[in-house]
């Protein structure tokens, strides 16, 4: 068992001191220095965890509304960077279709392990946000929006993480057998397609059955553009 003292237990077994810096040998590109604002002091910012989303230790101090200077903090942040989010919306039968998957973090949350949500994934290095909306959407649900509108830029978790979202609504036509099992499996990934008239997923929302954050801001989004959309795209 590992002894307790001042410090940081890494994940491969190591104590750090509780503000020598860490013992990595490389700064991983995910986990750049934070970068310079007015204000802020950074007093350490180091890499305590470099797996495939680093985890940085950050003592720092910032200047307060009434411009005093803050007391010291120590936040983890979290680096899992940029991301996309699709809603596919078929708008000749007014219909969409969202994803269900199974999901270990929302079960330790208390949430029931399959999730239903939108299209989703990370961005690969240096891809286009749209580009990876199109692949994202090809390989979870086997569809190929031929239009897309964005939707928004937002931050998920900006208590903790870096990851930050653009969300888009995608123009798909849904066949009659739409659904089915989809995801890549070199990354064991097991989506499976749910279709559905888009009445029934802003009542989702309503009923409270839409438990995804991303999911919900695309379907309450729609709710307000779609007849716009069902004019200008079903034209």
């Amino acid at each position: 068992m590992a002894r307790r003292f001042a410090g940081v237990l890494l994940m491969d077994g190591r104590w750090e001191g509780r503000y020598g810096r860490s013992r990595m040998n490389a700064r991983p590109d995910k986990a750049p220095p934070v970068p310079p604002h007015p204000g802020l002091d950074v007093r350490e910012d180091s890499i305590v965890w470099n797996g495939r989303f680093p985890l940085q230790r950050v003592r720092f101090t910032y200047e307060r509304f009434d411009g005093a200077r803050s007391g010291e903090l120590t936040w983890e942040l979290w680096r899992r960077g940029g991301a996309v989010v699709v809603l596919p919306y078929d708008p000749w039968s007014d219909r969409i279709a969202l994803i269900e998957q199974f999901r270990l973090p929302a079960l330790a949350a208390g949430f029931k392990p399959i999730m239903t949500e939108c299209v989703a994934g990370l961005l690969e290095p240096g891809e286009d946000p749209l580009e990876a909306a199109r692949r994202e959407t090809k390989e979870e649900s086997g569809l190929e929006p031929d239009l897309m509108e964005p939707i928004g830029h937002f931050m998920l978790m900006q208590g903790g993480c870096d990851e930050h979202v653009r969300v888009f609504c995608g123009r798909v036509r849904l066949a009659a057998d739409a659904q089915g099992q989809f995801g890549l499996v070199a990354e064991h990934e097991d989506t499976r397609v749910r279709v559905m008239a888009a009445a029934e997923g802003f009542a989702m929302i309503d009923g409270g059955e839409m438990q995804n954050a991303t999911g919900a801001l695309a379907l309450m989004w729609l709710r307000h553009h779609r007849d716009r959309l069902r004019r200008e795209w079903a034209a």
